[in-house]
Protein backbone atom coordinates (compact mmCIF):
# COMPACT_ATOMS: atom_id res chain seq x y z
CA UNK A 1 0.00 0.00 0.00
CA UNK A 2 1.39 3.39 -0.78
CA UNK A 3 2.49 5.25 2.53
CA UNK A 4 0.71 8.50 1.83
CA UNK A 5 -2.66 6.07 1.89
CA UNK A 6 -1.50 4.44 5.19
CA UNK A 7 -0.66 7.63 6.50
CA UNK A 8 -3.88 9.34 5.78
CA UNK A 9 -6.21 6.26 7.18
CA UNK A 10 -4.19 6.75 10.35
CA UNK A 11 -4.99 10.13 10.72
CA UNK A 12 -8.32 9.36 9.55
CA UNK A 13 -7.94 12.17 7.08
CA UNK A 14 -10.59 11.92 4.61
CA UNK A 15 -9.19 14.99 2.45
CA UNK A 16 -5.71 13.45 1.85
CA UNK A 17 -7.73 10.32 0.62
CA UNK A 18 -9.16 11.81 -2.43
CA UNK A 19 -6.53 14.03 -2.96
CA UNK A 20 -4.31 10.37 -3.24
CA UNK A 21 -7.58 9.05 -5.39
CA UNK A 22 -7.27 12.26 -8.14
CA UNK A 23 -3.77 11.32 -8.81
CA UNK A 24 -3.82 7.97 -8.75
CA UNK A 25 -8.04 6.46 -9.78
CA UNK A 26 -6.98 3.35 -9.61
CA UNK A 27 -5.06 3.17 -6.36
CA UNK A 28 -8.02 1.28 -4.32
CA UNK A 29 -8.77 -1.24 -7.76
CA UNK A 30 -5.05 -1.80 -7.75
CA UNK A 31 -5.83 -3.06 -3.31
CA UNK A 32 -9.03 -4.44 -4.28
CA UNK A 33 -7.06 -7.00 -6.65
CA UNK A 34 -4.92 -8.56 -3.78
CA UNK A 35 -6.42 -10.90 -1.72
CA UNK A 36 -5.76 -10.84 1.44
CA UNK A 37 -4.50 -7.44 2.18
CA UNK A 38 -4.34 -4.43 4.93
CA UNK A 39 -6.38 -1.96 3.79
CA UNK A 40 -7.01 1.67 4.24
CA UNK A 41 -10.54 0.84 5.89
CA UNK A 42 -8.48 -2.02 8.16
CA UNK A 43 -5.79 0.64 9.09
CA UNK A 44 -8.98 3.05 10.10
CA UNK A 45 -10.89 0.16 11.42
CA UNK A 46 -8.05 -0.64 13.65
CA UNK A 47 -7.27 3.20 15.17
CA UNK A 48 -11.09 3.73 15.37
CA UNK A 49 -11.00 6.66 12.80
CA UNK A 50 -14.81 6.32 12.03
CA UNK A 51 -15.49 8.84 9.99
CA UNK A 52 -12.67 8.11 7.06
CA UNK A 53 -13.54 4.17 7.99
CA UNK A 54 -17.42 5.10 6.47
CA UNK A 55 -16.04 7.06 3.26
CA UNK A 56 -13.91 4.09 2.56
CA UNK A 57 -16.61 1.50 2.86
CA UNK A 58 -18.99 3.64 0.88
CA UNK A 59 -15.68 4.17 -1.96
CA UNK A 60 -14.95 0.61 -1.59
CA UNK A 61 -17.99 -1.89 0.61
CA UNK A 62 -15.49 -4.86 -0.72
CA UNK A 63 -12.90 -3.36 1.56
CA UNK A 64 -15.37 -3.85 4.00
CA UNK A 65 -15.79 -8.05 3.61
CA UNK A 66 -11.91 -8.36 2.65
CA UNK A 67 -9.74 -10.55 5.16
CA UNK A 68 -5.86 -9.13 5.80
CA UNK A 69 -3.31 -11.55 5.98
CA UNK A 70 -4.13 -12.52 9.65
CA UNK A 71 -7.40 -13.96 8.26
CA UNK A 72 -9.19 -10.61 9.96
CA UNK A 73 -11.93 -8.20 8.42
CA UNK A 74 -11.83 -4.49 9.40
CA UNK A 75 -14.95 -4.67 11.64
CA UNK A 76 -12.70 -7.94 13.87
CA UNK A 77 -10.35 -5.62 14.12
CA UNK A 78 -12.47 -2.60 15.27
CA UNK A 79 -13.99 -5.45 18.02
CA UNK A 80 -10.37 -6.41 19.29
CA UNK A 81 -9.33 -2.54 19.93
CA UNK A 82 -12.87 -1.67 21.29
CA UNK A 83 -13.89 0.51 18.78
CA UNK A 84 -17.55 -0.05 19.41
CA UNK A 85 -18.98 2.95 17.58
CA UNK A 86 -17.04 1.85 14.57
CA UNK A 87 -18.42 -1.23 14.30
CA UNK A 88 -22.62 0.41 15.05
CA UNK A 89 -21.76 2.73 12.46
CA UNK A 90 -20.60 0.07 9.88
CA UNK A 91 -23.30 -2.20 10.21
CA UNK A 92 -26.05 0.91 10.49
CA UNK A 93 -24.26 3.10 7.51
CA UNK A 94 -22.85 0.26 5.36
CA UNK A 95 -24.21 -3.28 4.85
CA UNK A 96 -25.95 -5.16 8.78
CA UNK A 97 -24.65 -8.56 6.93
CA UNK A 98 -21.23 -7.42 8.29
CA UNK A 99 -22.16 -9.15 11.15
CA UNK A 100 -21.67 -12.33 9.26
CA UNK A 101 -18.31 -11.80 8.24
CA UNK A 102 -16.00 -14.64 8.79
CA UNK A 103 -12.86 -14.52 10.02
CA UNK A 104 -10.02 -16.96 10.37
CA UNK A 105 -11.64 -20.17 11.94
CA UNK A 106 -14.93 -18.99 10.37
CA UNK A 107 -15.37 -16.37 13.41
CA UNK A 108 -17.61 -13.59 12.89
CA UNK A 109 -17.94 -10.29 14.80
CA UNK A 110 -20.59 -11.82 16.82
CA UNK A 111 -18.57 -15.30 17.97
CA UNK A 112 -16.01 -12.63 18.80
CA UNK A 113 -18.29 -10.43 21.00
CA UNK A 114 -20.07 -13.60 22.20
CA UNK A 115 -16.66 -14.31 23.83
CA UNK A 116 -16.83 -11.04 26.01
CA UNK A 117 -19.69 -9.49 28.52
CA UNK A 118 -20.55 -6.98 26.16
CA UNK A 119 -24.30 -7.40 26.21
CA UNK A 120 -25.39 -3.54 24.59
CA UNK A 121 -23.13 -4.59 21.71
CA UNK A 122 -24.14 -8.27 21.33
CA UNK A 123 -27.92 -7.47 21.01
CA UNK A 124 -27.02 -4.42 18.46
CA UNK A 125 -25.41 -7.23 16.39
CA UNK A 126 -28.45 -9.98 16.67
CA UNK A 127 -30.84 -7.07 16.08
CA UNK A 128 -28.88 -5.90 12.92
CA UNK A 129 -28.43 -9.28 11.68
CA UNK A 130 -31.43 -12.10 13.27
CA UNK A 131 -29.77 -14.98 11.10
CA UNK A 132 -26.08 -14.84 12.32
CA UNK A 133 -27.17 -16.66 15.31
CA UNK A 134 -27.39 -19.22 13.23
CA UNK A 135 -23.63 -18.88 11.79
CA UNK A 136 -21.08 -21.90 12.71
CA UNK A 137 -17.15 -21.46 13.66
CA UNK A 138 -14.99 -24.50 11.99
CA UNK A 139 -15.64 -26.20 15.11
CA UNK A 140 -19.04 -26.52 14.21
CA UNK A 141 -19.48 -23.42 17.27
CA UNK A 142 -22.54 -21.21 17.48
CA UNK A 143 -22.35 -18.05 19.34
CA UNK A 144 -24.24 -19.75 22.36
CA UNK A 145 -21.26 -22.45 22.01
CA UNK A 146 -18.79 -19.22 22.33
CA UNK A 147 -20.30 -17.88 25.07
CA UNK A 148 -20.63 -20.69 27.65
CA UNK A 149 -17.05 -22.06 26.60
CA UNK A 150 -15.84 -18.39 27.94
CA UNK A 151 -18.28 -18.86 30.89
CA UNK A 152 -20.01 -15.40 29.76
CA UNK A 153 -23.12 -16.08 31.45
CA UNK A 154 -24.19 -12.38 31.10
CA UNK A 155 -24.14 -13.18 26.80
CA UNK A 156 -25.46 -16.25 27.41
CA UNK A 157 -28.62 -14.77 29.24
CA UNK A 158 -28.81 -12.05 26.23
CA UNK A 159 -28.05 -14.75 23.04
CA UNK A 160 -31.30 -17.06 25.00
CA UNK A 161 -33.80 -14.18 25.38
CA UNK A 162 -33.11 -13.77 21.84
CA UNK A 163 -33.93 -17.30 20.75
CA UNK A 164 -36.38 -17.74 22.92
CA UNK A 165 -38.26 -14.78 21.40
CA UNK A 166 -37.65 -15.85 17.84
CA UNK A 167 -38.96 -19.00 18.26
CA UNK A 168 -35.33 -20.79 17.30
CA UNK A 169 -34.99 -22.42 20.90
CA UNK A 170 -34.10 -26.02 18.48
CA UNK A 171 -30.38 -24.26 18.10
CA UNK A 172 -29.63 -24.59 21.66
CA UNK A 173 -29.67 -28.41 20.63
CA UNK A 174 -26.91 -28.13 17.96
CA UNK A 175 -23.70 -30.30 18.62
CA UNK A 176 -20.26 -28.64 17.67
CA UNK A 177 -17.87 -30.84 16.48
CA UNK A 178 -17.22 -33.23 18.76
CA UNK A 179 -21.24 -33.34 19.45
CA UNK A 180 -21.41 -31.54 22.62
CA UNK A 181 -24.72 -29.30 23.15
CA UNK A 182 -24.33 -26.45 24.98
CA UNK A 183 -25.66 -28.10 27.92
CA UNK A 184 -22.54 -30.89 27.53
CA UNK A 185 -20.18 -27.85 28.03
CA UNK A 186 -22.22 -26.05 30.12
CA UNK A 187 -22.31 -28.95 32.64
CA UNK A 188 -18.30 -30.07 32.60
CA UNK A 189 -17.14 -26.64 33.05
CA UNK A 190 -19.42 -26.67 36.07
CA UNK A 191 -21.92 -23.96 35.25
CA UNK A 192 -25.27 -24.56 37.07
CA UNK A 193 -27.07 -21.00 36.49
CA UNK A 194 -26.34 -22.35 32.80
CA UNK A 195 -27.85 -25.69 33.06
CA UNK A 196 -30.65 -24.43 35.30
CA UNK A 197 -31.74 -22.20 32.32
CA UNK A 198 -31.09 -24.75 30.00
CA UNK A 199 -33.54 -27.45 31.63
CA UNK A 200 -36.80 -27.77 29.60
CA UNK A 201 -35.96 -26.32 26.54
CA UNK A 202 -33.06 -29.07 25.75
CA UNK A 203 -32.97 -33.06 25.51
CA UNK A 204 -31.07 -33.66 28.73
CA UNK A 205 -30.07 -36.89 27.51
CA UNK A 206 -28.57 -36.07 24.31
CA UNK A 207 -25.00 -37.94 23.60
CA UNK A 208 -21.94 -35.95 21.86
CA UNK A 209 -20.20 -38.39 19.51
CA UNK A 210 -18.16 -40.18 22.52
CA UNK A 211 -21.74 -41.75 23.65
CA UNK A 212 -21.84 -39.40 26.27
CA UNK A 213 -24.91 -37.49 28.15
CA UNK A 214 -24.80 -34.54 30.41
CA UNK A 215 -24.94 -36.75 33.33
CA UNK A 216 -22.25 -38.74 32.02
CA UNK A 217 -20.18 -35.18 31.26
CA UNK A 218 -21.11 -34.77 35.15
CA UNK A 219 -19.56 -37.74 36.59
CA UNK A 220 -16.36 -36.73 34.28
CA UNK A 221 -16.01 -33.49 36.02
CA UNK A 222 -17.22 -34.28 39.35
CA UNK A 223 -15.22 -37.36 40.33
CA UNK A 224 -16.50 -38.59 44.02
CA UNK A 225 -18.57 -35.66 44.44
CA UNK A 226 -21.71 -36.39 43.83
CA UNK A 227 -23.58 -33.23 45.63
CA UNK A 228 -22.91 -30.15 43.33
CA UNK A 229 -25.34 -28.62 42.16
CA UNK A 230 -24.82 -29.34 39.11
CA UNK A 231 -25.70 -32.50 39.59
CA UNK A 232 -28.78 -32.01 41.43
CA UNK A 233 -30.05 -29.82 39.04
CA UNK A 234 -29.90 -32.65 36.45
CA UNK A 235 -31.15 -35.42 38.56
CA UNK A 236 -34.48 -33.17 39.41
CA UNK A 237 -34.69 -32.89 35.30
CA UNK A 238 -34.13 -37.05 35.32
CA UNK A 239 -30.62 -36.64 33.12
CA UNK A 240 -29.17 -40.07 32.62
CA UNK A 241 -26.06 -41.84 31.89
CA UNK A 242 -25.54 -43.43 28.67
CA UNK A 243 -25.62 -46.92 30.22
CA UNK A 244 -28.96 -45.91 31.99
CA UNK A 245 -31.03 -45.29 28.50
CA UNK A 246 -32.64 -47.64 27.01
CA UNK A 247 -30.81 -49.47 24.47
CA UNK A 248 -33.86 -49.08 21.74
CA UNK A 249 -33.33 -45.76 21.57
CA UNK A 250 -33.47 -44.79 17.54
CA UNK A 251 -30.50 -44.15 16.03
CA UNK A 252 -30.32 -42.99 12.65
CA UNK A 253 -29.56 -46.44 10.91
CA UNK A 254 -32.48 -48.24 12.64
CA UNK A 255 -34.65 -45.00 11.46
CA UNK A 256 -34.15 -45.32 7.80
CA UNK A 257 -34.54 -48.92 8.23
CA UNK A 258 -38.54 -48.63 8.79
CA UNK A 259 -40.79 -47.39 6.38
CA UNK A 260 -42.27 -43.81 5.83
CA UNK A 261 -43.94 -42.47 8.41
CA UNK A 262 -47.63 -41.12 8.02
CA UNK A 263 -46.37 -37.44 8.02
CA UNK A 264 -43.51 -38.44 5.72
CA UNK A 265 -45.81 -40.14 2.87
CA UNK A 266 -47.93 -36.78 2.83
CA UNK A 267 -44.63 -34.86 2.37
CA UNK A 268 -43.57 -37.14 -0.17
CA UNK A 269 -46.55 -36.96 -2.45
CA UNK A 270 -48.14 -33.54 -1.60
CA UNK A 271 -44.73 -31.67 -0.74
CA UNK A 272 -46.84 -29.64 2.25
CA UNK A 273 -43.58 -29.61 4.37
CA UNK A 274 -41.54 -27.87 1.38
CA UNK A 275 -43.94 -25.38 0.49
CA UNK A 276 -44.35 -24.43 4.08
CA UNK A 277 -40.66 -23.31 4.32
CA UNK A 278 -41.12 -21.07 1.66
CA UNK A 279 -44.16 -19.35 2.73
CA UNK A 280 -44.56 -16.36 3.85
CA UNK A 281 -45.69 -14.52 7.25
CA UNK A 282 -49.22 -13.85 5.46
CA UNK A 283 -49.26 -17.34 3.60
CA UNK A 284 -48.85 -19.08 6.64
CA UNK A 285 -51.60 -16.84 8.26
CA UNK A 286 -53.53 -17.79 5.79
CA UNK A 287 -53.13 -21.49 5.98
CA UNK A 288 -54.53 -21.14 9.78
CA UNK A 289 -57.46 -19.28 9.03
CA UNK A 290 -58.75 -22.01 5.87
CA UNK A 291 -58.16 -24.74 8.54
CA UNK A 292 -60.23 -22.85 11.48
CA UNK A 293 -63.13 -21.78 8.44
CA UNK A 294 -63.10 -25.81 7.70
CA UNK A 295 -63.47 -26.42 11.37
CA UNK A 296 -66.44 -23.72 11.43
CA UNK A 297 -67.90 -25.36 8.92
CA UNK A 298 -67.96 -29.17 10.20
CA UNK A 299 -69.33 -27.64 13.58
CA UNK A 300 -71.70 -26.09 11.47
CA UNK A 301 -73.00 -29.04 9.57
CA UNK A 302 -72.47 -31.44 12.58
CA UNK A 303 -75.47 -29.19 14.69
CA UNK A 304 -77.40 -29.31 11.48
CA UNK A 305 -77.26 -32.98 11.81
CA UNK A 306 -78.04 -33.76 15.06
CA UNK A 307 -80.34 -36.96 15.50
CA UNK A 308 -83.58 -35.94 16.65
CA UNK A 309 -86.19 -37.98 18.39
CA UNK A 310 -89.39 -37.74 16.58
CA UNK A 311 -92.05 -37.85 19.48
CA UNK A 312 -95.08 -38.79 17.34
CA UNK A 313 -93.60 -41.87 15.71
CA UNK A 314 -90.89 -42.98 18.46
CA UNK A 315 -88.47 -43.30 15.40
CA UNK A 316 -85.44 -41.63 14.11
CA UNK A 317 -85.10 -39.12 11.75
CA UNK A 318 -81.77 -40.47 10.32
CA UNK A 319 -81.45 -44.09 10.27
CA UNK A 320 -77.84 -46.12 11.11
CA UNK A 321 -77.12 -45.98 7.54
CA UNK A 322 -77.19 -43.02 7.32
CA UNK A 323 -75.02 -42.53 10.59
CA UNK A 324 -72.38 -44.54 9.96
CA UNK A 325 -71.84 -42.87 6.54
CA UNK A 326 -72.18 -39.60 8.26
CA UNK A 327 -69.48 -40.17 10.64
CA UNK A 328 -67.44 -41.93 8.95
CA UNK A 329 -67.19 -38.71 6.90
CA UNK A 330 -67.03 -36.57 9.79
CA UNK A 331 -63.97 -38.22 11.18
CA UNK A 332 -61.99 -38.82 7.57
CA UNK A 333 -62.17 -35.15 7.28
CA UNK A 334 -61.03 -34.12 10.69
CA UNK A 335 -57.96 -36.85 10.49
CA UNK A 336 -57.65 -35.16 6.69
CA UNK A 337 -56.96 -31.83 8.63
CA UNK A 338 -54.78 -33.30 11.39
CA UNK A 339 -52.59 -34.98 8.65
CA UNK A 340 -52.19 -31.56 7.18
CA UNK A 341 -51.71 -29.08 9.76
CA UNK A 342 -49.12 -31.34 11.68
CA UNK A 343 -45.86 -29.68 11.63
CA UNK A 344 -47.37 -26.46 10.24
CA UNK A 345 -46.94 -23.44 12.71
CA UNK A 346 -49.96 -22.97 15.06
CA UNK A 347 -50.45 -26.55 14.45
CA UNK A 348 -50.91 -26.87 18.34
CA UNK A 349 -53.21 -24.38 18.77
CA UNK A 350 -55.43 -25.98 16.08
CA UNK A 351 -55.51 -29.00 17.73
CA UNK A 352 -57.37 -28.08 20.77
CA UNK A 353 -60.94 -27.38 19.19
CA UNK A 354 -60.49 -29.92 16.81
CA UNK A 355 -60.02 -32.33 19.73
CA UNK A 356 -62.98 -30.61 21.58
CA UNK A 357 -65.06 -31.05 18.45
CA UNK A 358 -64.38 -34.70 18.04
CA UNK A 359 -65.74 -35.31 21.79
CA UNK A 360 -68.71 -32.96 21.23
CA UNK A 361 -69.89 -35.24 18.11
CA UNK A 362 -69.25 -38.30 20.37
CA UNK A 363 -71.17 -36.92 23.32
CA UNK A 364 -73.70 -35.75 20.83
CA UNK A 365 -74.16 -39.59 19.38
CA UNK A 366 -73.96 -40.74 23.13
CA UNK A 367 -76.72 -38.29 23.93
CA UNK A 368 -79.38 -38.38 21.31
CA UNK A 369 -78.92 -41.86 19.57
CA UNK A 370 -77.03 -44.37 20.82
CA UNK A 371 -77.25 -46.63 24.65
CA UNK A 372 -74.72 -48.92 24.55
CA UNK A 373 -71.56 -47.60 26.48
CA UNK A 374 -69.68 -50.57 24.90
CA UNK A 375 -69.82 -48.75 21.45
CA UNK A 376 -69.28 -45.46 22.59
CA UNK A 377 -66.01 -46.66 24.16
CA UNK A 378 -65.27 -48.26 21.06
CA UNK A 379 -66.08 -44.36 19.25
CA UNK A 380 -63.62 -42.82 21.80
CA UNK A 381 -60.63 -44.93 21.41
CA UNK A 382 -61.39 -43.99 17.89
CA UNK A 383 -60.70 -40.25 18.46
CA UNK A 384 -57.83 -41.44 20.40
CA UNK A 385 -55.98 -42.84 17.73
CA UNK A 386 -57.30 -40.17 15.67
CA UNK A 387 -55.26 -37.50 17.45
CA UNK A 388 -52.47 -40.14 18.70
CA UNK A 389 -50.84 -41.57 15.25
CA UNK A 390 -50.21 -38.00 12.97
CA UNK A 391 -48.36 -36.60 16.29
CA UNK A 392 -46.46 -40.34 16.66
CA UNK A 393 -45.56 -39.68 13.09
CA UNK A 394 -44.56 -35.96 13.76
CA UNK A 395 -42.53 -37.15 16.13
CA UNK A 396 -40.90 -39.35 14.60
CA UNK A 397 -39.75 -37.24 11.70
CA UNK A 398 -38.53 -34.92 14.34
CA UNK A 399 -36.18 -37.38 15.14
CA UNK A 400 -34.52 -38.00 11.38
CA UNK A 401 -34.65 -34.56 11.27
CA UNK A 402 -32.65 -34.17 14.21
CA UNK A 403 -30.24 -36.83 13.28
CA UNK A 404 -29.93 -35.31 9.57
CA UNK A 405 -28.87 -31.64 10.92
CA UNK A 406 -26.48 -33.46 13.43
CA UNK A 407 -24.84 -35.13 9.91
CA UNK A 408 -24.64 -31.99 8.14
CA UNK A 409 -23.33 -29.86 10.72
CA UNK A 410 -20.41 -32.57 11.36
CA UNK A 411 -19.52 -33.14 7.51
CA UNK A 412 -19.75 -29.27 7.50
CA UNK A 413 -22.64 -28.48 5.73
CA UNK A 414 -23.13 -25.25 7.69
CA UNK A 415 -26.58 -23.76 8.19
Amino acid sequence: MDDSLKRSAEAGDVDALYSIISHDPDVLETLDRIPLIDTPLHIAASVGNTHFALEMATLKPSFAWKLNGHGLSPMHLALLNGHDQLVTSMITLIDSELVRVKAKWRMTPLHYVAQTENIDLLAELLSASPSSIEDLTVRCETAVHVAVKNGRLSAFKVLLGWLRRANKEEILKWKDEDGNTVLHIATFTNQPKVVELLIGTVNVNAKNFNGLTAMDMFHLMAGDSKDSEVGKILRRAKAKTASEISASSTSLAQFLFRDLTLIEKRDKYFGVFGQNKKKSADGIRNIVLVVALLIAIATYQTGLSLWRDDTKTGVYILFYSSFTFNSAAFFASVWTILILITGLPYSNMLSIPICFLSYAYCGTIQSTMLRNDGFINLINMFVLMLFFIPLVSSARLEVLKHHVDNLKRRAGGFV
